[in-house]
């Protein structure tokens, strides 16, 4: 698959489709951007990328819309994303698409994400009599944004990272709401929630600050963000466990939660956050 994001949905018009097209999907190769990193081999993490879909409808064997949630569990070891708008798109063909019942739609998905993703994927669907279980949440951590930092680049820059290797080894878990990032390709701004749990050197959490705020004008896609924040920890600040989880706000019915960890913590929970 020589699939780029230039050759995908976004930044064009598009016609949205509503009756059942999973030709919509738009993989791109994860190790594209892995390789920018120098992520060759054996990855020195293991992860998810949880996505919530909040525009979902079809309509049942009587011409009756229905409506629904789903969640898209996607291994990070799969061997591609999917483009977002793409995935929006796909989703929106079920619009006018006649179905039995729910399960047949959870089938639909499995099959077709699975197939876009390369790899097995998890899907949960929620019905209306179920949303009301549905729980909201915040990020568990000490807030980097207490810090009074003054800030003069907005490019994230990994050398700033720093952290102190004459003192004991300290477990901290960091959370910042001041992740900003852009779209790839149309330079739209991607808003998120980063919280990062380690165990190792003392990070200096001035500096981390400042590099994440350094992504304020970095073009990139969620998961090749939390993948560029976890290397560049790993490498510069040399933790014995590192976990990095970002809940970003929604675009188009869907957001993109990506987590990378090295040590098993378990997935982490699935709970929306205020601003999403």
């Amino acid at each position: 698959m020589n699939n780029t994001p230039d050759q995908s949905p976004l930044g064009k018009t598009s016609a949205y489709q509503t009756q059942y097209a999973p030709e919509l999907l738009f993989p791109i190769p994860r190790q594209q951007k892995r390789d920018e990193l120098g992520l060759t081999g054996t990855l020195p993490f293991f992860g998810v990328d949880i996505w919530n879909a909040y525009e979902l409808s079809w309509l049942n064997m009587r011409g009756k819309p229905q409506v629904a949630l789903a969640t898209i569990t996607a291994p990070a070891d799969s061997p591609n994303i999917v483009e977002s708008k793409s995935f929006k798109l796909y989703l929106n063909s079920f619009n006018q698409t006649r179905l039995a019942n729910g399960d047949a739609l959870l089938a639909l998905l499995r099959e077709d994400l699975s197939n876009a993703f390369g790899a097995p994927v998890h899907v949960s669907v929620t019905m209306p009599e179920e949303f009301g279980k549905c729980k909201m949440g915040e990020l568990d951590g000490l807030l980097l944004d207490r810090l009074d930092v003054e800030i003069d680049s907005y490019t994230p820059s990994p050398q700033w990272l720093k952290a102190n290797h004459e003192e004991a080894a300290v477990e901290e878990v960091l959370v910042s709401h001041l992740l900003k990032s852009n779209c790839l390709v149309t330079g739209q701004p991607d808003w998120a929630s980063v919280q990062i749990h380690y165990a190792g050197p003392q990070i200096d959490q001035e500096a981390l600050l400042k590099y994440l705020i350094g992504f304020r004008e970095h073009n990139e896609f969620h998961e090749q963000c939390v993948e560029r924040i976890f290397t560049d920890i790993l490498r510069e600040c040399k933790p014995n466990k590192l976990a990095v989880y970002a809940r970003y706000t929604r675009r188009g019915g869907l957001d993109i939660n990506p987590w990378r960890a090295n040590f098993s913590t378990g997935k982490p929970p699935n709970l929306r956050t205020a601003r999403q």
